[in-house]
Formats: structure tokens, sequence, C-alpha cells
């Protein structure tokens, strides 16, 4: 995996259409474990890979409104990251990214988005958190880089591995799927409520 590659996986697992849990992560802590000298690196490219997919969360967010945002994210999730929000602002939602799955991240950037927060706030707070959660990964695996290079290589990690990837393409079709549904039927209802 290179520098750019992970950039990629950083910003497709912001994203409405894949579902790439902890990948991101593992990237940044193999990377930083094989290539010591660019180990600082990672975490800025992580960062700026998660903007990037939160970005296009975010603004595909606005354009639906709250109205809208019913037909892309369950009532219950919606229900929830509503209520987390609206009375804290951008920056609380900052702090939030740095939870790992399977706290909604998506979610919460199409519902920031929808709720018009503060862009600047939102994407500041968005960048410095994820740069956080990914830098310490980053000096862990600075300093324990052989051993995790180590147990990288075992038979347990590999089916472990196997087994994410499978998740990932599993949970990346569904979403997909769910997403080209709920944008259909929300286009119907949208062109149904101007007939009336």
């Amino acid at each position: 995996m290179s520098w750019w590659g992970l950039w990629i996986i950083a910003a497709l697992d912001s994203s409405m259409l894949f579902f790439l849990p902890m990948a991101v992560d593992i990237a940044v802590v193999i990377l930083a474990s094989r290539s010591h000298q660019l180990f600082w690196l990672y975490p800025i490219l992580g960062a700026a890979g998660s903007l990037c997919g939160a970005a296009i969360t975010y603004y595909i967010g606005r354009r639906l409104g709250e109205a809208g945002l019913e037909h892309f994210v369950s009532a219950k999730s919606l229900g929830r990251v509503q209520r987390r929000i609206k009375g804290r602002g951008a920056a609380a939602f900052g702090v939030l990214s740095l939870l790992p799955p399977p706290f909604p991240f998506t979610a919460c950037s199409l519902v920031a988005g929808a709720l018009e927060l503060n862009a600047a706030i939102f994407f500041t707070t968005l960048f410095l958190t994820r740069l956080m959660r990914f830098g310490g990964e980053a000096v862990l695996a600075y300093f324990y880089g052989p051993q995790i290079i180590v147990w990288l290589k075992s038979s347990t990690v590999e089916y472990i591995g196997v087994a994410l990837f499978a998740a990932a393409v599993i949970g990346s079709a569904i979403t997909s799927i769910q997403v080209v549904r709920r944008a259909r039927s929300h286009r119907r209802r949208s062109r149904l409520g101007r007939v009336a």
C-alpha cells in the first residue's frame, strides 16, 4: 500500500457508498510500522482523505435538507444523530468523529450538512480530531512497529483480514444498493409532489 492508497481508503470510508470498518486505522498502523521516516505523514493523509469523503457527504446532506434525510438514514440513527448535533453544533460533531465503528460517522456527516452546521468549524474540527486519532496510532506503530509486523504476518491476522475484506465488500454492496434505492424513491416523491 502507498500514501495515495491510504488517502483513497480514507476518502471512501467517509463516503456514503463504502463500508470499510477500521480500514484507515489499520492502513495507518501498517504504513507507519513499515516506514519510520514517514510515520508523521500517514495521519495527515488519513485525516485529509477522511475530510474529502466527509465533505462530499456533508454537501449531499445540505442539498437534501432536513426533510430529505429520512430517505437515506434510518429513523433510529437519524433521531440519535440529530439530538447529538442540534444542541452542540459543528465542534461537537468533530469530537464524535474520534469514535471508532460502529459509530455512524457517515450519518453524522449527512445530518450535519442537512442541518447546515457551520462548514468551516465542521471541517476544521473533523480534520483535527481525525489527525489526533490517526496520529496516536502512528506513534504507537512507530515504537512498536517490529512487533506489529510480526503479529500482522500471523495466520490468525490473515484470516481476520480476509473476514474484514469480505465484510467490507458485502457492506459496501448493501450500502450502495440502499443509497440508489433511496435516491430513486426520493426523486419519485419529489416528482409526485411537484405534480400535485
